[in-house]
């Protein structure tokens, strides 16, 4: 959402982390909410805090490897909340879920595993993934031998890549072989099958074009972390979030220049968000490609949203 009256950061910020840091948990002056020149390893470290608990320990000591592995590392802030970690290349992003602490490798289906450290997004042919459970440990020498692995093949491809043509047009994004390109309807929304769970909705995501699928994660990451129970479907070309029995509580639509999230009770929140409709009980809020958005005041709404009864598709709103 626009926030006319003071600057917010930006989507993607990045700091070089020179030399290997000490743990983000013992950091002594954390970075306040809403401040508006945090560099990414100070939002990193806010993450971190913010997490606490196993979960904050994990990422924590993660981060730590990494750094410890490469001292060149980048770190950036991507996609609304998410820790990056990039050399010639992205090398990995950190996620924290409910249950989980994931380290995706953007292409760790190419790198040599001999310790069978990936355990998740097996099925594809680029990215693979390390979750980690509480209680959980990772080898150290195992996971800082496969950062290694990961920058080295990036620097490889970074010398091997051609200079990029002036003009070229950003292309959609890619799909796995053997599968065939969603159709992109009017406005660029994705044509998906109606369906219930995850897997449908994080079709539409990575069908969404250029800067809409960063949206589109950023939401479905904001909208898991503050409702772990969330049920999800995608219906009518839309991915929807609800709760099992109180029906649908948000969704969201890719038009031309933005992307429309939808609050079927907006009316109930507060603040109401920005968006009128001619229902009387919806909200939108419309997010464009420069939006600097406040993500502590969309996570109050889900939260708000979730805790209120839903939208039942074939009934009277």
């Amino acid at each position: 959402m626009r926030m006319p009256d003071k600057a917010k950061p930006k989507a993607k910020v990045t700091s070089r982390a020179s030399k290997p840091r000490k743990s983000a948990t013992r950091s002594k002056s954390p970075p306040k909410a809403g401040a508006t020149e945090k560099c990414a390893s100070q939002l990193i470290d806010q993450r971190i805090l913010d997490l606490g608990g196993w979960r904050g320990e994990t990422l924590a000591r993660l981060r730590a490897l990494i750094l410890e592995a490469d001292p060149e590392m980048t770190e950036e802030w991507k996609w609304r909340g998410t820790p990056v970690w990039s050399h010639h290349g992205i090398v990995c992003t950190g996620e924290a879920y409910t249950k989980v602490v994931k380290l995706t490798f953007a292409r760790g289906a190419s790198l040599p595993d001999p310790s069978r450290l990936f355990n998740s997004s097996l099925e594809g042919n680029t990215r693979r993934a390390i979750d980690i459970r509480e209680g959980e440990k990772v080898d150290a020498g195992a996971f800082k031998a496969l950062v290694r692995a990961a920058v080295a093949q990036n620097g490889q491809s970074a010398k091997n890549k051609p200079p990029p043509k002036t003009g070229a047009k950003a292309r959609p994004n890619k799909v796995r072989e053997g599968e065939k390109a969603p159709v992109l309807l009017s406005g660029g929304n994705p044509q998906i099958a109606k369906a219930d769970g995850d897997a449908p909705v994080q079709a539409y995501i990575a069908a969404m074009p250029g800067w809409k699928s960063d949206i589109g994660r950023w939401l479905d990451a904001l909208i898991v972390r503050n409702v772990p129970n969330v049920r999800k479907a995608v219906k009518w070309n839309s991915p929807l979030y609800g709760i099992e029995g109180q029906g649908f509580f948000l969704g969201f639509h890719v038009f031309t220049h933005y992307v429309k999230v939808t609050f079927f009770r907006g009316t109930s929140l507060r603040p109401v968000p920005p968006g009128p409709s001619k229902d009387k009980n919806t909200r939108y809020l419309d997010i464009r490609e420069d939006d600097a958005l406040d993500e502590a005041q969309v996570a109050s709404w889900v939260k708000q949203a979730a805790a209120l009864p839903g939208w039942v598709p074939g009934q009277p709103s």
